[in-house]
């Protein structure tokens, strides 16, 4: 089978979905390479995800102009409407807090399951008319002076004038393209589940840090759930999977300082972990390629935006792409580095943030522990600051 369009996606995940939609509602011919069907066993209604995300005012921009935002489950997605992060002190712990209301907003993010987010994507997708989704795996890329060429394991062959690589951390484009990276273990482990909770959460998400159990985040669900990201030092998560869902959720609520009462594990009572590092690619794009989400960078999952740095690149190429002049084709040259402009600031700035803060957060001593909590508490009492802080992490529109 031969495959001819103007975009050819490579990777089916959020993303990936997302900037086929993107292209196809700009009007152009779009093919999407999905992995051959199997991985992750499906869900039944009354169970949570383990894996949720943050989105924020870009991302939820992003979803609507693509009409996947109201075709969300409402009753599985949870508003954020305050955010309070503690730091480690004993005698005097640092604390910020940011709420909806000091940040002029309806709310500041929204916590959404992948599998809601999956099921709207592919929804939108069955009805969009220019999108031909090819199953199989890639296993040879070549570029010409006029398309990209991916080969499959079947005999098949897609080719595009623009070849774009969502296929994540581990990105099979990334690699063909001779695309360099800079590679930075954390030593820890993102251990996620959710729990049930005695206290109501009110929309609230919580953030504590600590050198020696790395960082707990408790992300409001609707209702009395919350979802668990702990970014936990390797040898920990290794403890923390072994344990039953219920010692688990025993010692999180004791980590917590009881926040929230007691936790008790969420059907199916599935703990997952995935190893955390800071991933720079050397480039953005190669010849007819262009790399977006985690192929183009993956950060500490410390602030919840690598999820949102993905739609943010979605916003902007086929923003770009779609605005090019007549006489260029999706992935002539100039159009590429039009696209490596527009993001190269906001990924430097949360690759530096994110990395700045959970290297900051592994110091264990004193004096670092000191200034570091009173740092939080200065800033919790410059509302002009915060407000530059949660106006950045709201998300500027591309």
């Amino acid at each position: 089978m031969q495959v001819h369009s103007d975009v050819c996606v490579v990777g089916d995940g959020v993303i990936g979905r997302a900037a086929a939609l993107g292209f196809a509602q700009a009007g152009l011919k779009v093919s999407l390479l999905s992995h051959p069907a199997g991985g992750r066993a499906s869900l039944i209604e009354d169970e949570w995800d383990a894996r949720v995300y943050a989105i924020n005012h870009v991302a939820h921009k992003v979803l609507s102009s693509l009409k996947v935002w109201d075709a969300l489950d409402a009753s599985r997605i949870s508003p954020v409407d305050s955010m309070v992060v503690k730091g480690d002190g004993q005698s005097m712990p640092g604390v910020l807090a940011f709420d909806a209301y000091g940040a002029r907003v309806d709310t500041l993010a929204w916590i959404v399951e992948e599998r809601n987010l999956n099921q709207a994507l592919d929804a939108a997708l069955r009805f969009a008319s220019n999108i031909q989704r090819v199953h199989g795996r890639a296993v040879r890329l070549s570029t010409g002076a006029d398309a990209a060429h991916v080969e499959l394991d079947n005999g098949s062959c897609l080719s595009a004038a623009l070849l774009v690589g969502a296929d994540g951390r581990q990105s099979w484009v990334r690699a063909q393209c001779g695309i360099d990276i800079d590679y930075r273990p954390y030593g820890q482990h993102a251990v996620v589940t959710n729990f049930a909770c005695e206290q109501p959460h009110r929309d609230t998400a919580y953030q504590w840090f600590s050198p020696h159990e790395g960082i707990i985040a408790l992300l409001p669900l609707p209702g009395r759930r919350v979802s668990l990201v702990w970014s936990a030092p390797d040898a920990l998560a290794d403890v923390l999977q072994q344990e039953s869902a219920h010692q688990l959720a025993a010692r999180v609520s004791a980590a917590c300082g009881r926040q929230l009462g007691e936790l008790t594990p969420l059907p199916p009572q599935t703990v997952r972990s995935f190893p955390l590092a800071l991933i720079r690619p050397h480039a953005l794009t190669a010849p007819r390629v262009a790399l977006i989400g985690d192929a183009a960078h993956v950060v500490h999952p410390l602030a919840g935006h690598g999820m949102n740095l993905g739609f943010a690149d979605v916003a902007a190429l086929v923003h770009i792409v779609a605005g090019r002049e007549a006489h260029r084709d999706c992935g002539d040259a100039r159009v590429l580095s039009r696209y490596v402009r527009a993001r190269k600031e906001d990924i430097l700035l949360m690759q530096l943030a994110t990395d700045g803060l959970a290297r900051l957060f592994s110091i264990d001593f004193e004096p670092v522990r000191v200034v570091r909590n009173i740092g939080l508490s200065l800033v919790n009492q410059l509302p002009g600051l915060k407000r530059r802080l949660i106006g950045h992490a709201l998300g500027r529109a591309p």
